[in-house]
This record gives structure tokens, C-alpha cells and sequence, in this order.
């Protein structure tokens, strides 16, 4: 028996949720069928979200999900570009035509789907984007020209968190879009997905006694990135979300992480997202993202 799971029509972390409740119990007995035919649109977020579920089966040692294409040409040459159907043919039997991938010149996509197995792919992954980063980042977003440093080093963060506390690899990917209905302005999404033991599990050894009872995902969630901690004792360790925090509040950014059934975000004045959700649809490891806006004209 295949159970089928809906992508949805238009992919984001707002309605994650809803994709991450479509597997049931983790991981699912049934084989699995990912159907995007109706799918419009995918964020980075989204994307790396597919392909955390596909690695995630495929490391349960469960049988190779099925996965059908969108039906929407402009969808699938995006994707395509973008270096998704690259990595998801890995993943998952493809079912559908899938075009080529290219390229033609300067593009939103600022870093293809790319995965993040070592600190190698981490220096790799800063190296690659730090013309397209500089180019958007003052050129399109107005910020100063000394963000495109503090940005690769949040870049680099985000993705040593998966090296460090994943314990199997991940995903990163990094595009530049217009947020339309939330913002109206442009905006850098970073977004890292792992499949990993989720925060809860990285942390729980060093800090769950403290939290006694409250201890679960949301808390873990909210040691790691309100307070800093790390599973790490020697001093230093746990400061790369703390940075991230950081760079983030100059820049009236957001940074979102889901681990386990929880989500925590640094709630920035133009979003109505909620601080902390949980008791959410289980999904496997951590999904991190990172909102960096364009800056209102006043203040370049």
C-alpha cells in the first residue's frame, strides 16, 4: 500500500506543518508517494524539506519513496535550475519529465541545493556565494557593504550546525525573492534542513536535567537559540546561533527553527509569526530559516 502526500500548492515554512503531518508515524510503513503536480511555487525552505524527507527515509532503511513532478513547466525549469531534481533523483524514483538544468547569467538563486556532508562543504558552500551574496545583499537590499562578511559568517553558522549536532548530513540552499505578501520588499532566504537527531536529542545529555519536566523539543529549541547553549562544555562552543541572533537584530531579520514537533522564532516587527509553536506534526532532525530583508530607503 502507498500512502500519498500532498506537496502543497505553494510551499513554505508557514505551511510546513501540513506536509510534515502527512507522513503519520515517523518513519511511515507504507511507501511513500510525494505528489507535487500541483505545486506553483517552492521556497528554499520547501525544497530542502523534500529532500530532508526522501534522506530521512532512505536512512530508516524504508523503500525508495515515489515522487511526481510538477505539472507547471515554469515550476519545473525553476527546480531544475535551482538543483533540486539533481539531488532528489538520489532520493526518490521521479516520475514525470524532468528538463535540464541551466543557466543564464546572475540569478535569484543565489545557491543551489547544495548538501552539507563536512566542514569542507561548509567553506565550499561560503566560497560559492560570496560574489552573488555581495551583489544582493547592497546592491538589491541596501545593506552595508560589511553584512556581506557578518552574512557569510551566519551562512557558515547555520551550516556548521549540521556538521556539528546532525550526526548525518544536510541540505543548504539560498535565494532572493520579493516577499509580496508579508513584506513588500526583497528579501535573502537562507534555508538548512538536516535529517539528523534534532536539537532535543543533541542537547539532551548536557541540559535536560535542568529543565526537568519542561524538558522536550520547544526547550531545547529555546536553550540553543535564546540562551546558547551547546552540548559542547568547552567554552566558545554554542555562540554560532547566539552570532546569527545578532546579525539579525541589526538587520530587523528573522531566523526560524523547527526541531522535532516545535518551531522557534526571533519574531521580527513586520511578521506575525508566533514565537513558539509546538506540539507540531513530528518531522525528522532540524529546518532552519533565515529572513534577511531589504533595508526601507531611510535607513541606507
Amino acid at each position: 500500500m502507498t500512502r500519498v502526500i500532498e506537496v502543497p500548492g505553494h510551499f513554505d515554512d508557514r505551511n510546513f506543518d501540513s506536509f510534515a503531518e502527512g507522513f503519520g508515524e515517523w518513519p511511515p510503513e507504507e511507501r511513500l508517494l510525494l505528489d507535487a503536480r500541483s505545486t506553483q511555487w517552492a521556497s528554499p525552505y520547501g525544497l530542502i524539506g523534500m529532500l530532508t524527507a526522501g534522506q530521512a527515509l532512505r536512512e530508516a532503511k524504508r523503500e525508495k519513496p515515489l515522487f511526481t513532478v510538477p505539472t507547471s513547466d515554469e515550476v519545473k525549469r525553476y527546480w531544475a535550475r535551482a538543483g533540486f531534481f539533481q539531488q532528489a533523483a538520489e532520493l526518490f524514483e521521479l516520475h514525470g519529465k524532468v528538463p535540464r538544468a541551466t543557466t543564464t547569467g546572475p540569478s535569484d538563486v543565489l545557491l543551489d541545493v547544495t548538501p552539507v556532508r563536512a566542514s569542507e562543504d561548509v567553506h565550499s558552500v561560503v566560497d560559492k556565494i560570496s560574489e552573488g551574496a555581495s551583489r544582493i545583499l547592497h546592491g538589491e537590499l541596501g545593506l552595508e557593504m560589511k553584512a556581506t562578511l557578518r552574512f557569510s559568517m551566519a551562512l557558515s553558522e547555520a551550516c556548521q550546525n549540521i556538521v556539528e549536532h546532525a550526526g548525518t548530513s544536510g541540505w543548504v540552499a539560498v535565494q532572493a525573492y520579493t516577499f509580496r505578501r508579508r513584506l513588500g520588499r526583497r528579501v535573502v532566504v537562507i534555508a538548512v534542513s538536516d535529517a539528523g537527531i534534532g536539537f532535543r536529542r543533541s542537547l539532551e545529555s548536557t541540559h535536560a536535567k535542568r529543565f526537568g519536566e519542561r524538558w522536550g523539543d520547544g526547550a531545547a529549541l529555546e536553550a540553543a537559540l535564546i540562551q546558547g547553549v551547546s552540548r559542547f562544555r568547552d567554552p566558545g562552543r554554542g555562540q554560532g546561533l547566539a552570532f546569527i541572533k545578532r546579525f539579525l537584530d541589526q538587520w530587523e531579520g528573522k531566523i526560524s527553527i523547527r526541531s522535532g514537533t516545535a518551531r522557534l522564532s526571533i519574531v521580527p516587527p513586520w511578521d506575525e509569526d508566533v514565537p513558539l509553536a509546538d506540539h507540531l506534526p513530528y518531522f525528522p532532525g532540524a529546518q532552519v530559516q533565515i529572513i534577511i530583508p531589504a533595508q526601507q530607503p531611510e535607513r541606507r
